[in-house]
């Protein structure tokens, strides 16, 4: 697969103290496609110096928003499949090759699973998603989409749901999902997701509106 029609695409807001060695290191599996999502600080300046293809929000949308700008960039460019990757550098870059790899093979869905979660509502979340769909963690930043399933949505995210629903609606549709285990390390700043309790909430409200939205099934191969 030629590097070009490989969309990896990373929300960005404040995240200057990495951004530029995060695109410096995916870049290698693919276009980089940095969404600066309103920030105030050289965000988008240092992931375009690192050769991304970036999109700025001139005032911050949210997470969502961002991957929504993302995957319409990705799918203008004529990329085959997109990757969500964070800014942070918490995700190890060199996962991406075997990320790529399970696409490749003809899988549409690629669901990047941690170890471990950073707060309550995550853990929650995952145990009612593993148990209706299969999927034990849905809020993992590093997953892997054929083009295809977001075309065919029109849109990745309707109702800020945290990156998750995209995933949610093509496993019901029947599309063909894998799981891989990612690595993951601690951010060495403040994270952007919010404070503890506001963080929860919109946690479990993302929860249970796609309860609501999306009827059990389990269609995950491995």
């Amino acid at each position: 697969m030629e590097r070009s029609r490989i969309g990896i695409v990373v929300p960005a807001l404040n995240e200057a103290a990495t951004i530029f060695s995060v695109v410096e290191r995916i870049s290698q599996y693919g276009q980089a496609i940095v969404v600066d999502d309103g920030s105030t600080d050289d965000t988008a300046e240092l992931a375009r110096n690192a050769g991304a293809d970036v999109v700025s929000h001139t005032v911050n949308q949210g997470y969502d928003e961002a991957l929504n700008t993302g995957f319409a960039r990705a799918a203008e460019l004529g990329c085959v499949f997109i990757i969500t990757i964070d800014a942070d550098g918490q995700h190890n870059p060199a996962q991406l090759a075997h990320m790529i790899a399970l696409l490749c093979e003809g899988n549409e869905l690629v669901l990047g699973t941690r170890d471990r979660f950073a707060r309550f509502g995550e853990a929650v979340f995952a145990q009612c998603a593993d148990f209706l769909w299969g999927v034990s963690d849905p809020m993992c930043g590093m997953k892997g989409y054929a083009t295809s399933l977001y075309t065919s949505a029109g849109r990745f995210d309707r109702y800020k749901l945290i990156g998750s629903e995209l995933a949610i609606r093509s496993i019901v549709a029947g599309c063909r999902t894998v799981k891989m285990d990612v690595t993951v390390r601690d951010r060495l700043d403040s994270p952007r997701f919010g404070r503890l309790l506001s963080a929860n909430y919109r946690i479990l409200r993302a929860m249970l509106i796609l309860l609501f939205m999306y009827p059990p099934r389990k269609v995950i191969h491995s």
